[in-house]
């Protein structure tokens, strides 16, 4: 149960300062305002003095007022004067928690049960800057900040109607992060709007620092290799998704938005495919589908080729294959997952290094080193071209790099095993599995299966904007009348 506000300034203050412990960027001031006790109540490092001095003060000893308790003065600051107060006022002492920790300064006020926030935020956040995980040659460059305010504004200025909703909900027992809700209210069915809603204040979580712990509450509960949730950096994808009729979940001091629901076909999908051409988009896309399948079969169909059906080679190419594996000391397939596993070892070391040594690493691991090893007969230079050219193929898709790195050792382990067979069963497994999966009762493989409009215009193939422009595309294309949402809770 909530404890409410006190009449009396001291038992407020001594409760505020026992919540917190005495902490030390507690600032709380007892001062004058029009003759009355009152206290201001900030944390140092949220809050501005300097701002709240000049906004506050400078106004209210300019008043002739002279309100004779407390209610009186509440009501005087709230309703009669100039200072930018919020409108809600706080009345008990989890709401003066959450507003003092939000940045804002909270004036408590002896004689009255009530207390008026005013905006002093003064919060130090990571300016706007170019997405670092999507790279666009077109369109705007904006990408989200730390901050949720600020990415909530770059939203609302590219979204300027009265159909844009921003909802807030609070997660993480300890943490109590901000998590906000963004969506077209004509666009989104409220049925599946509260299936969101109602997974995201069920998130049973000690601390919420990253939208990505949000991801497996989103989810069904069965395990799969895809994710039913997609993520974004830029503010004008978001906006895109929010007029398709989506739903965009944004955490506090997280970078990037989480879209609902999200389908396969989208990985394929980037923001130059509609700043280009029609054909050269789909032309790219179709690039895009094909690298995705080099990727995970390549290194597991070369592998069971060569273990099991070697005659499918052409003869000089089999010479070659045959002559270098003749001199490794390693089986084929568990080469190619040593020469997998290395190729990671030299991307993660490249990535969480300092970006000044991190290329270097990089270059001296695969020239040096690799070199080196085909040198020496360690492993085979057939086996070295495939995994380089399947890692390169992954990072054509960069939503899908960790599925299909996955995957990709699994059909090489399947291929070595059981060759052709096992290709076949796992290959089977996969689009089983993806077909199966259900974003809040929307099928993952809209709008191919079931087949809808949308795949013809904007699929694997993308229309010119004169077709695309004479119906937009939104999920409720894709929901029946009687849609059901109660099978994901």
């Amino acid at each position: 149960m909530k404890q409410p506000l006190s009449d009396k300034l001291d038992d407020n203050i001594q409760q505020l300062r026992e919540m917190f412990d005495n902490s030390v960027d507690l600032y709380t001031k007892p001062v004058e305002l029009l003759g009355l006790p009152c206290c201001l109540c900030m944390f140092e490092g949220l809050s501005t003095i300097e701002r709240l001095w000049v906004v506050l003060l400078a106004r209210i000893s300019e008043s002739d007022a002279k309100p004779q308790n407390g209610e009186q003065l509440f009501s005087y600051l709230l309703h009669h004067t100039e200072v930018p107060l919020e409108r809600i006022p706080v009345e008990d002492f989890d709401t003066l928690k959450r507003q003092l920790t939000a940045g804002t300064t909270v004036i408590l006020i002896d004689g009255c049960t009530k207390a008026v926030v005013l905006s002093t935020q003064n919060m130090q956040f990571r300016s706007v800057q170019q997405p670092s995980g999507e790279g666009d040659v077109r369109g705007s460059q904006e990408g989200f900040s730390d901050l949720l305010r600020i990415n909530l504004s770059l939203v609302r200025r590219l979204i300027r109607t009265d159909a844009l909703t921003i909802k807030v909900l609070y997660a993480g027992e300890k943490t109590q992060t901000e998590i906000a809700l963004l969506y077209d209210k004509t666009l989104v069915k409220p049925e599946f709007l509260q299936a969101i809603q109602a997974k995201l204040e069920q998130v049973p979580l000690q601390a919420l620092f990253d939208s990505s712990y949000l991801v497996p509450f989103l989810q069904r509960g069965s395990f799969s290799f895809f994710q039913e949730v997609g993520y974004t950096e830029r503010p004008v994808t978001a906006c895109a998704k929010i007029c398709e009729g989506k739903v965009v979940v944004m955490v506090n001091g997280s970078p990037f938005a989480l879209i609902l629901p999200y389908f396969f076909s989208e990985h394929f999908q980037s923001l130059d495919d509609y700043s280009t051409k029609a054909y050269f988009s789909s032309m790219i896309r179709a690039i895009k589908y094909f690298a995705f399948f080099v990727a995970i079969l390549l290194p597991g169909i070369f592998v069971s080729a060569a273990e099991f059906t070697p005659e499918l080679f052409p003869p000089q190419l089999l010479y070659k294959v045959a002559s270098a594996q003749a001199g490794t000391p390693l089986p084929l397939f568990l080469e190619m997952v040593v020469v997998i596993i290395l190729l990671e070892i030299i991307r993660e070391a490249g990535l969480r290094l300092p970006k000044q040594i991190g290329h270097s690493v990089s270059l001296v691991a695969a020239i040096i080193v690799g070199d080196a090893a085909v040198k020496a007969a360690i492993v085979s230079t057939p086996v070295v071209i495939v995994a380089a050219i399947t890692t390169i193929s992954i990072f054509v898709i960069p939503s899908l790099y960790e599925p299909a790195t996955v995957l990709r050792i699994l059909f090489v382990l399947a291929g070595g095993f059981f060759g052709p067979l096992g290709i076949s069963a796992l290959f089977l497994v996969m689009v089983l599995s993806i077909c199966g999966m259900q974003s809040f009762g929307i099928p993952y493989t809209s709008p191919f299966v079931p087949w809808a409009k949308g795949a013809v215009r904007d699929g694997v193939l993308r229309m010119s904007w004169k077709k695309l422009a004479q119906k937009p595309f939104t999920i409720q294309d894709l929901l029946g009348e009687e849609q059901s949402y109660e099978s994901d809770q």
